[in-house]
């Protein structure tokens, strides 16, 4: 007002009032247009306002309790997660590519290198169960030379690596680490003492010239002496048949026609590591070694690697039964 002049006093509290109820209920007004547009409430279901729509990613933050909630920690690489499962840990059963862990196989190298350097001891006789044979022979040998003893240690030692691989606990009955033997009725008895799952004792052939292929001998059902096969002829025949088959596949040879009616299977009751084993045990000679075709096969490097993997299979089979 002009000159300072004053309202009287009623007048100007009302005006004052009016002022100030003016200016403040339009802010109030928009600032409630903003709050609304906002989300309102943020106690969803509890007045009937309903908040923001979350998307698929949005991931709830803890409780507000402060409480820590226990997460499930992530499975590690191969482990399956689900009971009864195998956990997929070295060690354990059911491990990948450990198929034979806890078996106990032996190999019986046929002859010893060695055994040509002793001949007085390898001739002793010693009792095979039914009557009484030569403790070794050196074995026979290719016509240029390559000795039995030499292939039956190659191949055992592939098969060997082959074996362990897969899990098994893998034993020799001779390493090339004997000065001769051991004889066979030794041989057998490692068998024995070990409790072998299965044992097979590599051979090769001396038949005549012209015959090839190979064979698997399996034990006759004897009792005599110390010699009774009648608990371990049924499971040897199973382990020949699945090594006449796997070692069919693996080195493309075929059964013998000379022996076993060309069955690849022949049944013999003269042969010590047979007669007195106590687990199931058979003979395989992968060859003829007088037969040029034949002994151009057993002194091939690969050849005696398929050879090694097809004794391996079939072993392998016989013990996943």
């Amino acid at each position: 007002m002009s000159n300072g002049s004053f309202f009287p006093e009623p007048g100007r509290r009302g005006g004052t009032l009016a002022i100030v109820l003016v200016t403040l209920i339009p802010a109030c007004f928009v600032g409630w247009l903003l709050w609304t547009s906002l989300g309102g409430s943020k106690e969803d279901g509890a007045g009937g306002t309903s908040g923001p729509t979350t998307s698929s990613t949005f991931s709830p933050p803890p409780p507000s309790s402060g409480a820590s909630v226990p997460s499930s920690p992530p499975a590690s690489a191969g482990e399956s997660g689900k009971p009864g499962e195998p956990s997929g840990k070295p060690g354990e059963p059911g491990e990948p590519g450990k198929p034979l862990k806890g078996k106990v196989v032996v190999i019986d190298p046929g002859h010893n290198p060695h055994n040509r350097d002793h001949p007085t001891q390898i001739t002793r006789l010693v009792d095979i169960g039914t009557e009484k044979k030569e403790c070794d022979t050196t074995g026979t040998a290719t016509n240029s030379g390559y000795p039995e003893a030499s292939f039956t240690l190659d191949v055992a030692r592939r098969a060997r690596t082959l074996l362990e691989a897969r899990g098994a606990t893998v034993r020799f009955t001779q390493d090339g680490d004997r000065p001769y033997g051991p004889c066979v009725d030794e041989r057998a008895e490692i068998g024995n003492k070990a409790h072998a799952d299965a044992v097979v004792s590599v051979h090769a052939d001396g038949a005549a010239a012209g015959e090839r292929g190979f064979h698997v001998i399996l034990p006759k059902s004897v009792r005599g002496g110390g010699a009774d096969t009648s608990a371990i002829t049924a499971p040897s025949r199973q382990l020949g048949e699945r090594l006449r088959g796997e070692f069919a596949k693996a080195t493309g040879s075929a059964p013998a026609q000379y022996i076993g009616d060309g069955s690849g299977l022949d049944v013999r009751g003269d042969l010590g590591g047979l007669n007195l084993s106590t687990v199931p045990k058979v003979f395989i000679e992968c060859g003829n070694m007088r037969d040029s075709q034949d002994a151009s096969e057993l002194t091939d490097t690969a050849w005696r690697e398929r050879a090694a993997r097809g004794i391996a299979q079939g072993i392998t089979d016989f013990l996943n039964e």
